[in-house]
Parts: C-alpha cells; sequence; structure tokens
C-alpha cells in the first residue's frame, strides 16, 4: 500500500521562501511502473486546487495561477518530491497536500481521481 507523508509546512513572513517534501513509500518499482505525482493545497473556505502535476517522465504541468513562483522537483530515489514557494504571499496560506497515481497508458488521470494522498502540510504566510 502506497502511504504519502508531506512535511515542512509552518509559518513564514510574506516575501520568504518555503520547501515542502513529500515522501511516499509502497511505490511498485518493476519496469513499467511509473508514478503520477503532484502537489495541490487547500485554502480556508475555498476548494482543493492542483498547484502542478509531474508525469512518469519527469514533465511537469503547473497551474496557470501559480506558475513562475512554484517548482515541483523529484529525488532520484523518486520516492520524494519537493515543492518549493518563493515570494510567498499572504494568499498562499493553506494546507498542502501530495498525492500520487499510478500512470496509466494514456498518461495520468485527473488529479482528484488520484489514489494516495497525504495528511497535508500547514503553509501560513503573514504580511
Amino acid at each position: 500500500q502506497v502511504q504519502v507523508a508531506e512535511s515542512g509546512g509552518g509559518s513564514v513572513q510574506a516575501g520568504g521562501s518555503l520547501t515542502l517534501s513529500c515522501a511516499f513509500s509502497g511505490f511498485i518499482t518493476a519496469p513499467g511502473y511509473n508514478y503520477c505525482m503532484g502537489w495541490f493545497r487547500q485554502a480556508p473556505g475555498k476548494e482543493r486546487e492542483r498547484i502542478g502535476v509531474m508525469f512518469g517522465n519527469g514533465n511537469t504541468a503547473y497551474a496557470d495561477s501559480v506558475r513562475g513562483r512554484f517548482t515541483i522537483s523529484r529525488e532520484h530515489d523518486l520516492n520524494t518530491l519537493r515543492l518549493q514557494i518563493t515570494r510567498l504571499k499572504p494568499e498562499d496560506t493553506a494546507m498542502y497536500y501530495c498525492a500520487a497515481d499510478l500512470e496509466q497508458l494514456y498518461g495520468c488521470r485527473e488529479w482528484t481521481d488520484f489514489a494516495y494522498w497525504g495528511q497535508g502540510t500547514q503553509v501560513t504566510v503573514s504580511s
């Protein structure tokens, strides 16, 4: 069973930077098994939104709303996903989640259908 654990959240001042980490375990490591991974966030009173999804080949698709300040990267072991956020704004305050899903023959499923989710890590940005 795949397990997901986010870390690195906290309280930061606006304008600062933060790097979140996500540790995955339980991935099938046999040839042909790749995973889509992504970062998402949910602000108070708002719906969860996509920040970006990394495909099995390492390419990443970002939401237009976060392009430029958010960077998703993956460690060489393929089991750790990071999210670097720069120039933090108060509106970045949210619970940040990572998730993974087995890549299909056609690519990644819709992120809302991703099978494996973490519990989230809180980021609070003060002005």
